[in-house]
């Protein structure tokens, strides 16, 4: 079961073995079972299959509806000015998580954490609005914009995204680096790079390069990677923090599940550590276990300890790295209950010595951003002079 999943609704195959092959070989018969269901159930989205999860009772968490500002076509203070045209309440900046809590009806909030989010009730649906079909605005999820905010791109760098698709997290690092530097982003699924170029156009994204490979096959050493010193590394994962995926009474992935799993992504860590010109690495998966997290970390220093270092990243953050290992705290978790977000992780590792990047006590992008109001960019001192915005009509 979660191998049809991770096929049809994940990041595709990355293990398995023989049953890896075997759905392979039936994955148009899968696909098109899955588009007989969506037609009985009238809906045209996988996730309106999905939603309300039965059994979730009336204590569940609610994870709000997160909207990320596209900054490569707006701002947030023309996007608000747009809802509110569209008769919605904007209630300025969100104070603390419990604000989050008590969203309803049309009223939506600044995030108290990420200078460009702007939170809005649970299940409130922009499919069909005009700010997303024409990329202004990014239907993704707080936790799911960590790890591009606490890599903190500096303007113009050259930047990996090693397992790419969709490409929220790429359109994101291309918001950062304002369309300056290159980013190289890798991906196996044809259809998944065929779908994440034409979402990366419809954002305004000009400096990326897709590429249909397995990131562990990549040179570290090849000449058009010479310039890399920041790499977004989200590896296929469990998927086990989110929310609404799964029913609650879905079983829990099994030990040989996990063990497969954590092995390929230490690999993939340890191969993402070994480009020459990497300064700064984000780590991040939409996983709750200890083994595809805090483990892997652990196991994956102790092999680079001498050469890279946990960066203690957003001290404001509410909820840390279990205590597995020393430093572990250093990372950063996020839960439906304590975040009001997905389940996800997020370590930062950054390069010793006097050629690291940026300094340790960052992400001094994002603790800065926080106190220089919604107008700030992450990773970039304000300009003197800034190009004005497209502004949405």
């Amino acid at each position: 079961q979660v191998l049809v999943y991770d096929l049809l609704f994940g990041k595709g195959l990355k293990c398995g073995g023989r049953w890896k092959a075997l759905l392979r070989r039936h994955r148009a018969r899968l696909e098109a079972e899955l588009a007989r269901l969506k037609v009985r159930r009238g809906v045209s989205r996988n996730e309106d299959l999905l939603a309300p999860v039965p059994g979730g009772g009336p204590g569940a968490p609610q994870v709000p509806r997160y909207v990320r500002v596209n900054t490569l076509k707006t701002c947030v203070d023309n996007v608000v000015d747009f809802f509110k045209r569209q008769g919605y309440s904007f209630l300025g900046k969100a104070g603390s998580v419990e604000e989050l809590r008590t969203l309803s009806g049309k009223k939506f909030l600044l995030d108290l954490h990420l200078p460009e989010l702007l939170v809005f009730p649970p299940q409130t649906d922009f499919h069909d609005n005009w700010l997303y079909t024409s990329g202004h605005i990014i239907l993704q999820d707080k936790a799911s914009c960590l790890p591009a905010f606490l890599l903190s791109p500096a303007v113009g760098s050259h930047v990996i995204d090693a397992c790419a698709a969709p490409g929220n997290k790429t359109s994101h690092l291309a918001a950062m680096l304002r369309n300056k530097g290159q980013i190289f982003a890798f991906d196996l699924d044809t259809k998944r790079l065929a779908t994440m170029n034409t979402m990366l156009m419809r954002a305004g994204v000009t400096n990326f390069k897709l590429a249909q490979q397995d990131f562990l096959t990549v040179d570290p050493h090849d000449p058009k990677y010479s310039k890399v010193t920041y790499i977004l590394l989200d590896p296929s994962c469990s998927g086990s923090g989110m929310v609404n995926r799964l029913p609650v009474e879905e079983a829990a992935p099994s030990v040989e599940r996990l063990q497969a799993l954590a092995a390929f992504q230490r690999k993939v860590l340890s191969h993402a550590l070994s480009f020459p010109a990497v300064q700064r690495l984000a780590y991040s998966t939409c996983s709750v276990h200890q083994e595809e997290n805090e483990d892997v970390v652990h196991a994956v220093l102790q092999e680079w300890g001498s050469v890279f270092r946990l960066v203690n990243v957003f001290p404001s953050w509410p909820c840390r790295g279990l205590a597995t290992f020393p430093g572990a705290e250093c990372c950063l978790r996020a839960s439906p209950t304590d975040t009001l977000t997905h389940g996800f992780f997020v370590a930062v590792l950054e390069r010793c010595g006097e050629q690291a990047a940026v300094p340790s006590s960052l992400p001094a992008a994002a603790e800065g951003s926080l106190q220089q109001g919604e107008g700030a960019e992450p990773g970039a001192a304000p300009p003197k002079k800034r190009k004005k915005k497209q502004r949405v009509k």
